[in-house]
C-alpha cells in the first residue's frame, strides 16, 4: 500500500516483537531502515546496538544513521505487580526511563536534523493504559501518559517546521509473552503487531500530513 523508497527510517526497539514488525513493514515498503535496540539482532536491514535510556548513546546511534526522515519510537516495556504505595524507586525509574526517557532522548537526537531539513515524521507508542490509572500498574500508566504529553508538546513545537508527531495507543498486543502471561485470554481479540505497524506506516505517510499531536487507539476487539 505504501512506498517509502528513498526514505530513511529509524525504528527503536527493533529486537522486540512490535519493533520488529514495524521495521519489517518499512523494509518491505522499500524504506532504508535502521533498527536500534539494546539487544543485537541479525535482520535484513541495518541494526545498531545502543542503550536509548542513555542520552549520549542515543545521540551516538542517531549520528551513525545520519539523515533520518521517519522516527518510530517503539522501544518500551511493561511491568506490574506493585501497588502505588509499594512501588520501589527501581520500578518507577525503570518504567520512566524505558518508556518516556527513550522518547525524550531520541527526540533530542533526531529533531535538530529534521528541523534543519524542514520535514520529518515521529511516531511514538503510548498505551491505552495511559488514559486511566489501573491498580498494580501505576508506574507503567504514569510513564505512558508522559509519552502522550511529550507527543503533544513536540507536535505543537514542530508542526510549523513540516514535522508531524503522533502517538499510537495499543491495547493488549498479541505477543508470545502476553500469551504466556495470560493463557486463558481470547487471543483473537488482541491487536496484532502487524496491525499496529500498518497504523505506524499511515502516520509516516503523506496521507497523514495534516495530523499533529494525535493519540490514536489501536485496540483490535479488546
Amino acid at each position: 500500500m505504501y512506498d517509502f523508497d528513498g526514505k530513511h527510517v529509524v525504528v527503536t526497539g527493533s529486537a522486540g516483537v512490535l519493533g520488529g514488525a514495524v521495521a519489517d513493514a518499512f523494509h518491505q515498503a522499500n524504506a532504508d531502515v535502521t533498527g536500534i535496540d539494546i539487544a543485537r539482532t541479525k535482520p535484513a536491514y541495518r541494526s545498531i546496538v545502543a542503550d536509548l535510556m542513555d542520552p549520549d548513546d542515543a545521540k551516538r546511534a542517531a549520528g551513525e544513521v545520519g539523515h533520518i526522515d521517519i522516527l518510530a519510537n517503539i522501544a518500551g516495556g511493561f511491568t506490574m505487580g506493585e501497588s502505588v504505595a509499594a512501588t520501589t524507586d527501581e520500578t518507577w525509574d525503570f518504567m520512566f526511563n524505558l518508556n518516556a526517557r527513550t522518547v525524550l532522548n531520541m527526540a533530542r537526537a533526531v529533531v535538530p536534523g529534521m528541523r534543519d531539513r524542514g520535514a520529518g515524521r515521529i511516531i511514538n507508542i503510548g498505551a491505552r493504559a495511559a488514559l486511566r490509572g489501573t491498580g498494580a500498574m501505576g508506574a507503567y500508566c504514569a510513564s505512558k501518559s508522559v509519552v502522550l504529553r511529550l507527543t503533544e508538546s513536540l507536535a505543537d513545537e514542530l508542526k510549523e517546521n513540516g514535522i508531524n508527531v503522533n502517538c499510537i495507543l495499543p491495547s493488549i498486543i498479541d505477543t508470545p509473552r502476553n500469551r504466556e502471561d495470560m493463557p486463558k485470554s481470547d487471543f483473537s481479540k488482541w491487536v496484532r503487531p502487524d496491525q499496529i505497524a500498518a497504523v505506524v506506516m499511515f502516520l509516516a505517510s503523506d496521507a497523514a500530513s495534516a495530523i499533529h499531536g494525535a493519540s490514536i487507539p489501536v485496540e483490535g476487539l479488546s
